[in-house]
C-alpha cells in the first residue's frame, strides 16, 4: 500500500434498535450476505465481503479485505472472541491465494472494529493504520471502568435526572462486559483527503464524526465504491452520543455536516457498510437519515413544549420507550442529550440547573 498525503484537507446503539431509521425509498441491494463462518463474497476483483459473528442483537459486523499485489490488506476486525481469530485463520489459509496479511485498517476505535487489533498486527506482524483520534481515543478509554464511578461520570447522569440505581446497573453491565481487547501500542496516521494506493486503485480517506471523533471512510472514486464503516448503514442510523467524557460536545452538529461530505460522492456509488447489506442508493440513505434525526428534533421540540420543563431523562422516555436493557441505557441518554444539545446550541432550548443539581430544558424565549 502506497499513501499519498492529502493536498487539501477536508473541512467541513453501534445501533440501537430503537433508535432504528428504516428506508422508506428501496435501495438496491446487489450481493447476498456471506455467512458469518469464514465464507467470503468478491464484491469486485480484488474486495472480499466477510463476516464475523458477534453474540449480541447485532449479530454480525461486515469486514473486508483488499488485494494489494503482494498482499492483502484487512479492514476492520471483529470483537475479541476466539471464534473471530478461528475464523481469521480461516479466511487467511482459504481465500488470499496463498498470498500474506500486510496490514489491518481500522475504520474507527468501537470494538466490533478494532477489538482484534492487537491480536490481528501480532500475528501477521503487519502495521496498523488509523486515524489520530481514533488511536488515541480507543487507548484513552481502554480502562475498566472503576469503582466507585468517578464524580464527574456520576454528576453527568445525575445532571441528567438519571436515578442513581439506573446509573449503578447501567455501570455495572460495562463493568461485566466480557469482549474489551488489549490494545496495540503502535499506528500509522490516516488523515482526510490522505489517498491509498491499493492494487491500483486509488481510496481517499473521507473523515466522519460524530458517531466516534475522526471515523475513515474510504472512498474510490474511479470504481464508485465506497467503505463506510458506521457512517452510512442501510436500515439503522448509528448511534451519536454525549457522555460524561466531553459532557458540554454538540456530535450531532458534526454528524450532520459527515452527511453532507458524503452526499457530494457519486450517487450510484457501491456503499460496504460495517452492519447489514451491501447496497446502492447513497444519496438516498443520506437524505433519510437527515430526515430520521428531523423527525426526532420535533419529537423532543413538541415534547419539550408541551411539559414546559424536562429533564434528559424524561425525554429519554419519549424517544426510546422500549429499552431492552442496561446497556441500552448508556446509548439512548447519551443520543437524547445529543439531540437537546443540539437544540440548545440553535438557540431552540433553554438549559438551567436546578437546586436539585438536574439540568431541565425548557423552550428558549
Amino acid at each position: 500500500m502506497n499513501l499519498k498525503g492529502a493536498q487539501m484537507p477536508d473541512h467541513g446503539l453501534d445501533s440501537e434498535p430503537a433508535n432504528a431509521a428504516r428506508t422508506t425509498e428501496a435501495l438496491d441491494y446487489p450481493f447476498a450476505a456471506p455467512a458469518p463462518d469464514g465464507e467470503v463474497v468478491t464484491l469486485a476483483p480484488g474486495i472480499l465481503w466477510a463476516r464475523m459473528p458477534m453474540p449480541m442483537q447485532l449479530d454480525h459486523i461486515n469486514v473486508y479485505l483488499l488485494y494489494d499485489g503482494d498482499g492483502w490488506l484487512i479492514v476492520d476486525t471483529g470483537l475479541n472472541t476466539e471464534k473471530s481469530k478461528v475464523l481469521w485463520e480461516e479466511i487467511v489459509a482459504s481465500h488470499l491465494d496463498g498470498l500474506p496479511v500486510k496490514g489491518l485498517i481500522c475504520t474507527h476505535f468501537h470494538y466490533d472494529h478494532a477489538g482484534l487489533a492487537a491480536w490481528l498486527t501480532e500475528r501477521f506482524d503487519v502495521p496498523l493504520y488509523m486515524t489520530h483520534g481514533e488511536f488515541f481515543t480507543m487507548r484513552g478509554l481502554n480502562e475498566q471502568v472503576p469503582e466507585p464511578l468517578p464524580a464527574p461520570l456520576r454528576e453527568f447522569y445525575a445532571r441528567a435526572g438519571m436515578p442513581d440505581d439506573r446509573i449503578d446497573r447501567m455501570f455495572g453491565a460495562i463493568r461485566r462486559d466480557p469482549f474489551m481487547p488489549p490494545q496495540p501500542h503502535a499506528f500509522r496516521r490516516l488523515r482526510g483527503g490522505d489517498v491509498l494506493t491499493i492494487g491500483g486503485r486509488e481510496w481517499k480517506v473521507v473523515i466522519g464524526e460524530g458517531h466516534s471523533p475522526e471515523h475513515a471512510c474510504l472512498y474510490c472514486e474511479a470504481d464508485r465504491i465506497l467503505i463506510a464503516g458506521d457512517q452510512l448503514l442501510p436500515r439503522i442510523t448509528s448511534n451519536v452520543l454525549v457522555s460524561g467524557v466531553e459532557p458540554e460536545a454538540n456530535p450531532l452538529q458534526l454528524w450532520l455536516e459527515s452527511l453532507n461530505r458524503l452526499d457530494r460522492l457519486e450517487p450510484e456509488t457501491l456503499v460496504l457498510p460495517s452492519h447489514q447489506l451491501v447496497f446502492r442508493g447513497l444519496r438516498r440513505r443520506v437524505q433519510e437519515l437527515r430526515d430520521h434525526h428531523s423527525l426526532q428534533f420535533d419529537v423532543l421540540r413538541e415534547f419539550v413544549r408541551s411539559a414546559g420543563r424536562c429533564s434528559a431523562f424524561e425525554a429519554m422516555g419519549k424517544l426510546f420507550p422500549r429499552l431492552l436493557g442496561a446497556g441500552d441505557d448508556m446509548l439512548a441518554i447519551g443520543e437524547t442529550i445529543a439531540h437537546l444539545a443540539w437544540l440548545r446550541y440553535r438557540g431552540e432550548l433553554s438549559r438551567i440547573l436546578d437546586d436539585d443539581g438536574i439540568y431541565r430544558f425548557s423552550a428558549a424565549v
